[in-house]
């Protein structure tokens, strides 16, 4: 049994979509990140970064693992699904995970930042990161052009991409100019284990 400490973000639903598409089984445990709640002490001894999403597998001795792409490859391996075992098949989406960890999530984010969380709009930050989301959501089109999915079969590294790129409006940027991004992020929405996952712990949807 899994234990999935979580809120209703991008992060958050990494986690939660993957654990449906694996069918592993979890108990939600819901962390309200507007209260402060992963601040408080109980939360940070399982994961001293004070940031959702965090797991504790109770199966493995209680073992605790924290930040979403670490979490998206020990729940991979634990159920064998979503991420390939070949070398090359887990470097190419290992490789689109980090892409998502370390660029389109931080550039993304810090434009919804600057946009919905400054008390003044600081009009060069708003338009360097909105500039740069735009550029990744090129990349990725431009790399669906020609597959799929991002790396072979639909994997983890398509979760956790996704589960940003659904929420571009908060960044106030359109996918008009993305027809293969659209394409994908619309085949994914329509799986049934992405809505079982949105839903966890609560629901905060975007437009298209």
């Amino acid at each position: 049994m899994i234990d999935l400490y979580t809120w209703g973000t991008p992060n958050g639903f990494k986690v939660s979509v993957a654990l449906e598409e694996m069918g592993l089984d979890y108990t939600v445990k819901p962390v309200n990140i507007g209260a402060g709640e992963q601040k408080l002490p109980e939360y940070l001894a399982i994961n001293p970064n004070g940031r959702i999403p965090a797991i504790v597998d109770r199966d493995n001795d209680d073992f605790a693992v924290i930040e979403s792409g670490a979490i998206l490859i020990y729940l991979a391996e634990k159920s064998g699904k979503l991420l390939p075992t070949d070398t090359k098949g887990r470097s190419e989406v290992l490789q689109w995970l980090m892409w998502q960890m370390a660029g389109l999530g931080p550039m993304q984010g810090q434009a919804v930042t600057f946009l919905k969380f400054f008390p003044e709009r600081i009009e060069p930050a708003i338009k360097r990161y909105q500039a740069e989301t735009v550029r990744l959501y090129g990349v990725l089109d431009q790399h669906l052009a020609t597959r799929e999915f991002l790396a072979g079969d639909y994997s983890i590294a398509d979760i956790a991409n996704w589960c940003w790129v659904r929420y571009h409006e908060y960044a106030e940027v359109e996918l008009d100019q993305f027809p293969n991004l659209i394409r994908w992020r619309d085949q994914i929405e329509a799986r049934p284990a992405s809505a079982r996952g949105l839903a966890v712990p609560t629901m905060a949807e975007p437009s298209k």
